[in-house]
C-alpha cells in the first residue's frame, strides 16, 4: 500500500524579467515566484536554518520574528525580537537582519535595543555582541554577515531610530563595523550615507554593501584585508537611474551570492541579478509596487527565499548559494 501525499499549490505574483541570455543558466523565465505567507508589516532579514531545516525572517514593526517551514508555514518563533523596553520605541522597533553563526547560534541585528546580539535556537538566552563603539551606542544595526574566520561585520544607519538620522538619541554617523574574535569593534567604512545590506563574495576578497539611498542607489565593492580591514570602496553596480528615471518601487537593500559570484540583491523592481563583472543580468519582479527588502538561499541551496513588504515568497533557481 503506497501513500500519496499531495504537494501545496502556493498562489503566484510577478515576473522574471530577462537582460541577459546568460540568466536562463542561472534562474529560468518561465519561473514561478510563489507567495508563501502574508499579513506582515515589513519582513526583513531571511535567514535558512540547514539543522532544522526551516527559514527564520524578522517582522521588523512587529517586533517579532517568525519562523516557517513547509509542514507547519508561518508561526511565531521570538517576540519581543528586538526592543525589550517600556514603552513605545519608534515604529521599527524589532530585529531585522538575521544570520546563523559557526556555532549554530542566531545572530540579530537588534533595532530597539541597538545592538548586535546571538542566541541559542534551542535554549534561548541571549548575549550581546557588540552595543557600541568607543562607547557610543549604535544607531540600529541593520544586517549581519559573519567571515569564515569567525568576525562579523555589520551596518548601522538610522531607520529603527524614532525621528531617523534626526533622532536626539543618536550617537554615531553611519558606517559598516566589524566585530573581532576577540570582541573588539572597529569601523572599517563610513563613506557611506545609508549603508544597508551586506554579503561576501566566494572568496571572502569582497565586501559587497548596499546603500539604501534615492539619489544614491549603489551597490558598493570593499577589498577584504588580511588583517580584517576594508581598502577603499569602488562602486560595483549603480541602480540610482532605475529610482530616479524608470520610477521603479525599492532601493537596494539585502542581498544574498551564489557558488558563482552572481549578486541576488534586493533593489529598484524587485531581486537584481548582478554578474561578478557587474553586469544587470534580469530581475526578480514582485510586481504590484511592492518592495523587496532582502533574499535567503534554504532547502538545498537552490531555492531562494525573498521577504517583499507584507510577502514572504519564494523562487527556485538552477543555481546555489554560498554556504550549501
Amino acid at each position: 500500500m503506497s501513500t500519496i501525499h499531495a504537494q501545496k499549490v502556493y498562489p503566484t505574483l510577478g515576473k522574471i524579467t530577462q537582460f541577459d541570455t546568460t540568466l536562463g543558466s542561472l534562474l529560468p523565465v518561465d519561473s514561478r515566484i510563489e507567495i508563501l505567507s502574508s499579513g506582515y508589516v515589513w519582513s526583513e532579514g531571511p535567514i535558512w536554518n540547514k539543522k532544522g531545516k526551516y527559514l527564520l525572517f524578522s517582522d521588523v514593526p512587529a517586533n517579532t520574528i517568525f519562523k516557517w517551514d513547509e509542514s507547519e508555514g508561518a508561526t511565531v518563533f521570538l517576540s519581543p525580537s528586538g526592543y525589550t523596553g517600556l514603552g513605545e520605541y519608534s515604529d521599527e522597533p524589532g530585529s531585522n537582519g538575521l544570520t546563523i553563526n559557526k556555532k549554530g547560534e542566531l545572530v540579530a541585528c537588534e533595532h530597539g535595543d541597538r545592538r548586535v546580539s546571538s542566541m541559542s535556537l534551542t535554549k534561548g538566552g541571549k548575549r550581546t555582541l557588540a552595543d557600541n563603539y568607543k562607547g557610543k551606542r549604535f544607531n540600529s544595526p541593520n544586517d549581519v554577515v559573519q567571515h569564515s574566520g569567525g568576525a562579523y561585520y555589520f551596518t548601522d544607519p538610522p531607520y529603527g531610530l524614532a525621528k531617523k538620522d534626526k533622532d536626539p538619541s543618536r550617537e554615531l554617523e553611519f558606517g559598516v563595523y566589524r566585530i573581532g574574535t576577540d570582541g573588539e569593534v572597529t569601523l572599517v567604512a563610513n563613506d557611506l550615507i545609508r549603508p544597508n545590506g551586506l554579503a561576501f563574495s566566494p572568496d571572502e576578497k569582497t565586501l559587497y554593501v548596499a546603500q539604501s539611498h534615492e539619489e544614491s542607489a549603489i551597490y558598493m565593492a570593499y577589498p577584504v584585508n588580511e588583517d580584517g580591514s576594508l581598502g577603499k570602496g569602488s562602486i560595483f553596480f549603480d541602480a540610482t537611474s532605475m529610482v530616479k528615471n524608470e520610477q521603479l518601487t525599492g532601493l537596494p537593500d539585502g542581498m544574498k551570492i551564489d557558488k558563482k559570484g552572481n549578486l541576488f540583491a534586493t533593489g529598484p523592481g524587485g531581486v537584481l541579478i548582478i554578474s561578478p563583472a557587474g553586469k544587470l543580468l534580469g530581475r526578480i519582479e514582485i510586481g504590484g509596487g511592492i518592495p523587496t527588502s532582502n533574499c535567503a538561499w534554504g532547502d538545498d541551496g537552490s531555492t531562494l527565499y525573498i521577504t517583499a513588504d507584507m510577502y514572504l515568497c519564494r523562487v527556485k533557481t538552477l543555481t546555489t548559494g554560498i554556504g550549501f
